[in-house]
């Protein structure tokens, strides 16, 4: 029986984010934590003779939340032109995981065509000395694995 070698665990802290917009790369170092998520839609297929309802796949779509510290206006801004010229705006996110730790290496994975829900137009707490950040939803129309892990052997 093979057992999963703890040194293999992948670190969440050990990541690097990238946005780009028009074609420009702006690196997300005042990044806190990202999770994307790709659900399949499924259809019911009624079949004669069966009791149960099977489903198939019938396409999918793609949600994520990116929490990032609340010291960038860049995202406010995109949102200040959308609401004065109409004019939306889409961007891909580059998440590289790279724990050297792990043998399970590197992976890179691109979600492409993101478009936020909503943003924190401003914010103060004086009551928490916690630093501020903000949620910000998004969807994605498009998935690139760049670069996937390497399979890990139990030991």
């Amino acid at each position: 029986m093979a057992i999963f070698n703890e040194r293999d665990a992948i670190s969440g802290k050990i990541a690097t984010a990238y946005v780009i917009i028009d074609g420009s790369r702006e690196e997300l170092f005042y990044a806190k934590s990202l999770e994307a998520t790709i659900e399949k839609n499924k259809v019911d297929v009624p079949v004669l003779g069966r009791m149960n309802t099977p489903k198939r796949s019938a396409g999918w779509s793609g949600s994520g939340t990116l929490t990032i510290y609340y010291v960038s206006s860049k995202f406010r801004q995109l949102m200040h032109e959308y609401i004065n010229t109409g004019k939306d705006f889409w961007f891909d996110l580059m998440v590289t995981n790279n724990d050297s730790g792990s043998s399970a290496g590197e992976q890179v994975a691109v979600l492409k065509d993101c478009n936020l829900d909503s943003v924190i137009a401003a914010r103060f707490d004086a009551s928490s000395d916690d630093m501020l950040e903000e949620e910000m939803p998004f969807t994605f129309n498009g998935y690139e694995l760049q670069t996937a892990f390497n399979a890990v052997q139990g030991s």
